[in-house]
């Protein structure tokens, strides 16, 4: 029932923060709206395409590999329509930067393959159709569709939304508050790799270990990491994604000298959806690992700030 109420929520806020969000700065001008279009179009079949092949292959991470790939497009059909102003190409070759890595994180675990609907799904799906919530059938149907295919797709859209916003302010020239917001993105861009690193090569050689029958060290015992950047915050990857769009909504002030403006609804509705995310994470992680728990008391959830030093060993 506490999934059900978050997915719920979730949908709430997703029509709610928009339409609010979308009466603050300037309204999209016809070529917003032209390229806006385009955009929802593609959205669109994408949303079906995930709904009807998660379905049919009951593999429901379609969109978990498409979220690294589909903001690229998106950004570059937006430049298309500015004519590759420098703005909107730094945008536009972040924006790249950012789903290139991300995409190869995905490969590295498998979830990309020939028959391009197959490959490796999200563990967490699995748990979740497996709960009673989501019997019979037809009530999971209904979750892929209105929020893992819908909402999820919906959501990818929105973040991306700034470039629109760049867009309409296409011959405000690039200054200072450019390069600040793509240095700060590029900086959190390699906090995510790095903290993705740590994570594979921390469970690639748990794993084998486990393999090869030999007995863990205390570090692997434990089951999760707690190094790194995850001895300071209990997701540092999840910290980073959020702030990565954060830092491309500034690109929107920088181009509309406007410090609240309609585009900021993605960058609201990601951040609350990763709390939903890690909730669900860590309630997983809390039932396979006893030390778990203290973890959560020492180590800050997403910022960095507030930890306690030491790791608890078993």
């Amino acid at each position: 029932m506490k999934i059900i109420t978050t997915a719920i929520l979730l949908m709430v806020t997703l029509l709610a923060v928009p339409v609010f969000s979308y009466f603050f700065g300037t309204a999209p001008g016809p070529a917003e709206w032209r390229a806006l279009h385009s955009l929802i179009a593609m959205m669109a079949i994408v949303t079906a395409y995930s709904f009807i092949v998660g379905e049919l292959t009951r593999n429901n991470s379609q969109v978990d590999k498409l979220w690294s790939l589909l903001p690229i497009a998106y950004a570059w059909v937006v430049a298309g329509y500015g004519h590759f102003t420098p703005r909107l190409v730094i945008m536009a070759l972040l924006v790249t930067l950012w789903g290139g890595r991300l995409t190869i994180n995905f490969a590295m675990k498998g979830a990309y393959q020939w028959r391009f609907w197959t490959g490796e799904e999200d563990y967490r799906w699995q748990v979740l159709r497996d709960k009673p919530e989501f019997q019979p059938r037809w009530k999971w149907s209904l979750f892929n569709l209105l929020f893992i295919s819908a909402y999820q797709n919906i959501l990818i859209l929105l973040f991306t939304l700034p470039a629109i916003i760049a867009l309409q302010y296409n011959t405000v020239p690039v200054g200072l508050f450019d390069y600040i917001a793509a240095l700060l993105m590029l900086f959190f861009i390699v906090y995510e790799t790095l903290a993705d690193l740590q994570q594979w090569n921390f469970q690639s050689k748990k794993h084998a270990l486990i393999k090869m029958g030999k007995v863990l060290p205390p570090e692997f015992k434990k089951g999760f990491l707690d190094s790194g950047l995850w001895a300071f915050s209990r997701h540092p990857n999840y910290f980073a994604e959020q702030a990565i769009w954060v830092c491309f909504y500034l690109f929107g002030i920088a181009a509309g000298g406007q410090w609240f403006n309609w585009s900021i609804a993605g960058s609201l509705l990601l951040i609350v959806m990763f709390q939903g995310s890690s909730n669900f994470s860590e309630e997983i992680s809390a039932g396979k690992y006893p030390d778990y728990k203290e973890y959560q008391k020492r180590v800050p959830r997403f910022i960095p700030f507030g930890y306690k030093p030491g790791r608890y060993r078993r």
